[in-house]
């Protein structure tokens, strides 16, 4: 019972010895170094730039024609359509061949033939392999065939750009070397 006593007082007592170490003269040199520094510190202020003088916007486009106007529209709609009346459009009428059905990156050169007068590639879709020359369709955007090389097939394709227009876009298939 005396020891339990002695536990419950015991840390009290530490903390008070713990603060009676807390003085002393130490504080009269601390506040000597502190005016001091206080007296030898140079306050420097930096002088802030003039701020820039704002002049509003006036908005002029109030009095302008309104660019979504239906009749504008329709004038612009019918000067694109005569325009692209005797543009490039691909040949929809003709029979499609079997190499159309098929992306151009998904097809692959693997080597060609030569005949006198006349160089055919051979080009592997999957594990089929197909013969084609100069004139022959290659790819989903309507892409014929222009020249082949014993080393590439070059290509001719027609898309159509964001306005609508048909626009050619040449392209290329290289020969592939064994995988």
């Amino acid at each position: 019972m005396m020891r339990s006593r002695w536990l419950k007082c015991l840390p009290p007592a530490l903390l008070l010895a713990n603060l009676g170490g807390c003085g002393g003269n130490d504080q009269q040199e601390v506040a000597q170094w502190m005016s001091d520094v206080k007296r030898e510190t140079k306050i420097v202020t930096l002088k802030i730039d003039e701020p820039k003088k704002f002049t509003p916007f006036v908005y002029g486009g109030a009095d302008a024609v309104d660019p979504y106007n239906p009749i504008k529209l329709s004038v612009a709609l019918a000067k694109m359509q005569a325009k692209s009346s005797g543009a490039l459009k691909p040949n929809l009428d003709r029979r499609r061949e079997v190499l159309e059905d098929y992306p151009l990156d998904t097809v692959k050169m693997v080597g060609t033939l030569q005949k006198p007068g006349l160089s055919y590639a051979l080009l592997q879709v999957d594990k089929a392999v197909f013969q084609i020359k100069v004139g022959n369709y290659v790819g989903q955007n309507f892409g014929v065939v222009t020249k082949v090389s014993e080393t590439e097939v070059e290509l001719k394709e027609l898309v159509q750009d964001a306005s609508g227009e048909w626009t050619e876009r040449q392209a290329k298939l290289e020969l592939q070397g064994n995988k």
